[in-house]
C-alpha cells in the first residue's frame, strides 16, 4: 500500500514531463519566428548576429501590408458578426423545435466547413458571377461567413443543450416576452459558447486563403499578401508580422478567457 502513492506521482510526473515536452517541441517553430523577427541579418542564420527592431519599424512603414492587415480586420469581424447573427437563431431552432428533416438540416449546416476551401470558393464564385456580383472584400465576408455558420451553430447548440429548461420556462410563466427572456436569462448563460465561436470564427476567417483567392477582387488580405510575397523567400518583415499576430492571438484567449469567466455565485 505505501507504493502506490510513489507510483502515482512517478506516472503523473511521467505524464507531465511528457506533455510539457510535446507542447515545447511544438511550439519552437512559434518562437524561432519570434527570434528572427528581432534578427539584425535579412538572411536566417542562426545563432542570430544581433538585435534590432529595423524591421519592425519597416512594417509599419509598408503601406501595402498594412493596407492587407485592415482589409484583414475588415473582413474577419464582419464574418464573424454574420455568423453570429445568422448561427445563433439557427441553433436556437434546433434547439426549442421539433421539425421534418432537423437531423438533415443540421448536417447540411456542417457541410461548408467539411468541403475543400477550394470547392467553397469556386462555388461561391460562379454563384456571385450569375447573380451580376463582381469579387470584392465584401464577397468574401459572405463566403467566409457561410462556411463560419457552422461553427457557430455547432458551439452555441452544444451549450444550448446543457442549459436547463425550467430557467426559460420560469421567465415565461412570470410573463416575461421571449425577446426579454433570451436577453436576460438565454444569452447570459450560452455567453461563453458565443465568445468562443466568435473568436474561433475571427481566426478561421483571418487566416482564410482558399475561398478568399476566389472571391476578392483588387484588395489583398494579410494571408494573401503573405503568399505573394514568399516567393521571394521568407522575409523579416513577415516574421516581424507573425510575432504581431501571435501576441494579438494571446490577447485573444486571455480577452476570452476573462469573459467567458462564469460570474454567476456559487
Amino acid at each position: 500500500m505505501s507504493h502506490k502513492p510513489s507510483s502515482s506521482f512517478v506516472a503523473d510526473t511521467a505524464l507531465t514531463t511528457f506533455v510539457c515536452l510535446l507542447m515545447a517541441f511544438l511550439y519552437v517553430p512559434i518562437w524561432v519566428l519570434i527570434a528572427f523577427s528581432f534578427s539584425s541579418s535579412r538572411s536566417l542564420t542562426w545563432p542570430i548576429p544581433g538585435f534590432t527592431l529595423d524591421w519592425y519599424r519597416k512594417l509599419f512603414a509598408n503601406a501595402d501590408l498594412l493596407t492587407a492587415v485592415g482589409n484583414s480586420f475588415y473582413v474577419a469581424t464582419f464574418a464573424s458578426l454574420l455568423a453570429l447573427a445568422v448561427g445563433i437563431p439557427a441553433a436556437m431552432a434546433l434547439h426549442r423545435f421539433n421539425f421534418w428533416g432537423k437531423t438533415l438540416f443540421r448536417r447540411l449546416i456542417l457541410l461548408p466547413i467539411t468541403l475543400p476551401g477550394i470547392v467553397t470558393g469556386i462555388s461561391m464564385l460562379n454563384m456571385f458571377r450569375l447573380f451580376g456580383f463582381n469579387p470584392s472584400l465584401e464577397t468574401v465576408i459572405i463566403g467566409h461567413a457561410t462556411a463560419l455558420i457552422g461553427v457557430v451553430v455547432t458551439q452555441v447548440f452544444a451549450r444550448l443543450q446543457r442549459l436547463p429548461k425550467s430557467l426559460e420556462e420560469a421567465s415565461s410563466d412570470l410573463g416575461a416576452p421571449p425577446l426579454h427572456t433570451f436577453l436576460h436569462i438565454t444569452l447570459p448563460n450560452i455567453r461563453s459558447a458565443v465568445f468562443g465561436a466568435g473568436l474561433l470564427s475571427f481566426v478561421l476567417s483571418f487566416d482564410e486563403i482558399p475561398v478568399t483567392f476566389f472571391l476578392t477582387g483588387r484588395d489583398n488580405t494579410l494571408p494573401m499578401y503573405i503568399y505573394s510575397t514568399m516567393r521571394r523567400g521568407v522575409t523579416p518583415e513577415i516574421n516581424a508580422v507573425g510575432t504581431l499576430i501571435v501576441l494579438a492571438s494571446l490577447i485573444l484567449i486571455i480577452v476570452s478567457v476573462l469573459l467567458s469567466r462564469d460570474r454567476s455565485p456559487r
